[in-house]
């Protein structure tokens, strides 16, 4: 009997996950740092619960787990402990975040997790299901793509970790991937029209996880990710560049982290029924021919909740080789349409010289 533990069970989303999980009749270990929140969460569901701290002695708490869910951000603060206790451990490692940093810390760990046949799977919420699938979709329908641009709209709330992680990131400018390589770049730089499923909005780029993971997924090697932002709102986001030096202190920060445990709850369940996501994504070659992408899904985080089960319980089925990977990369693009709420991926084509 496979045995999984979720760590970080009593944040916001932690707790939606372990909420559903229990409605499918599924057990995990209930992990976290504090007793007196975990301890109640578990015994209300009749489940097992652990209580310890991410550190270097992380591993000893591991003892017959198969995979982990890490669900305690930031993760940029408390991925490694974790990946390095399951690699010690010998169990699987899954994450929710959407961090660049991340990514790219676990991606370089992919053959010590080859030896030693563990999967290492970050990003398997909504950062970055859905994108990343739908790049692996267009890189299938456009396999000489020498340019991915990605992005979502949706009207989801925001949780108290994912507001924290955005707090973490203040002042730290955008992200792309040019000619391989990440690339730091001015905020508020990169600004064009998008339709995502909604009609044209005006967009902005950001520093979203998959400038990161669509290239391991796919091999493109100039990559960008957008979410729809007014023009008023991108000048505002130019001025961060200037701000940069205050807004990365701790004396901005700190206020501001003690402000959202206090008043940040998350959406409930009406607010998230009411917010669907529409992906986006296009992929161009060097001939000029476009593809373009769409697919509607749940909200932001019932569908972290969904993805995050969803490939928790294919990875405990077994049968998938060791070593770091991206959602798209273990299960194939149709992992998103496999997920509820979740439409089905359409494909429009441009070619040059074309009315179309």
């Amino acid at each position: 009997m496979t045995t999984w533990l979720l760590y970080g069970a009593t944040g916001y989303t932690g707790k939606l996950i372990v909420q559903k999980a229990a409605e499918r009749g599924l057990r995990p270990v209930l992990a976290g740092r504090n007793k007196e929140k975990v301890q109640p969460l578990a015994e209300q569901l009749g489940l097992e619960f652990r209580i310890f701290e991410l550190n270097n002695r992380t591993a000893a708490h591991l003892e017959g787990i198969d995979l982990v869910l890490h669900c305690a951000g930031p993760f940029e603060k408390t991925s490694k402990p974790m990946i390095h206790a399951c690699l010690e451990a010998g169990a699987h490692y899954l994450d929710i975040t959407g961090e660049i940093g991340v990514f790219e810390y676990t991606h370089s760990l992919h053959e010590e997790a080859q030896k030693k046949n563990i999967v290492l799977c970050s990003g398997v919420g909504f950062d970055v299901i859905p994108t990343d699938c739908t790049a692996l979709k267009l890189k299938q329908a456009l396999p000489d793509a020498i340019e991915l641009a990605l992005g979502f709209d949706s009207d989801s709330g925001i949780s108290p970790g994912t507001m924290k992680t955005m707090v973490e990131g203040l002042g730290g400018g955008n992200m792309i991937r040019k000619d391989g390589q990440l690339a730091a770049v001015a905020i508020g730089k990169h600004q064009r029209m998008i339709d995502f499923g909604r009609g044209p909005k005006s967009a902005m780029a950001i520093p979203w996880g998959d400038v990161a993971t669509a290239y391991y997924t796919t091999g493109i090697p100039n990559i960008t990710a957008w979410i729809p932002t007014p023009k008023a709102a991108v000048k505002a986001a130019r001025f961060m560049n200037v701000a940069s030096p205050l807004l990365s202190s701790g004396k901005v920060k700190r206020p501001l982290m003690k402000w959202i445990e206090r008043r940040v709850k998350g959406p409930d369940e009406e607010e998230r029924a009411g917010s669907a996501a529409y992906i986006w994504g296009q992929a161009k070659n060097a001939d000029g021919v476009v593809k373009t992408c769409r697919i509607d899904t749940a909200n932001v985080y019932d569908l972290t909740v969904y993805g995050a089960l969803e490939v928790t319980q294919r990875l405990l089925s077994g049968g998938y080789p060791g070593g770091s990977w991206t959602p798209a990369a273990l299960f194939g693009p149709d992992l998103l349409e496999s997920l509820p709420g979740s439409g089905r991926f359409e494909i429009d084509s441009f070619y040059p010289g074309t009315a179309n």
